[in-house]
């Protein structure tokens, strides 16, 4: 069962330097594969939430200086007020922003692990 089809969700790499950013994002019935995100660019996928409120995506990052990273691209509980339709990531040297959908403001949600 599905409550919306309308969910997108994106990543931008914002590392600047000509960064390369590597993500590997899934959920327990979608894997996505490895992405490679240029500097200055974006990817982003469509998906559905479920009737049981349990959507989750969630993505190991890692770039060129040896960061990793792990996170919850998407987690209905937290998200679906927050990114109701469009969930964008942006991720910098600084951290991770969120974009606040009823704001329209970007957050900073994240800092690196030192």
């Amino acid at each position: 069962m599905v409550l919306s089809d309308d969910v997108h969700a994106s990543i931008k790499n914002r590392l600047g330097n000509g960064e390369n950013l590597s993500i590997h994002c899934q959920s327990k019935d979608d894997d996505l594969g490895q992405q490679d995100i240029a500097d200055g660019s974006e990817f982003g996928w469509d998906f559905s939430v479920n009737a049981w409120g349990t959507t989750l995506f969630y993505c190991d990052l890692e770039w060129e200086n040896a960061r990793r990273s792990h996170f919850d691209a998407y987690s209905f509980s937290r998200d679906h007020t927050r990114c109701e339709t469009q969930c964008s990531w942006l991720i910098s040297n600084e951290g991770m922003y969120g974009m606040n959908g009823q704001t329209g403001f970007w957050e900073f949600m994240y800092d690196w692990p030192n």
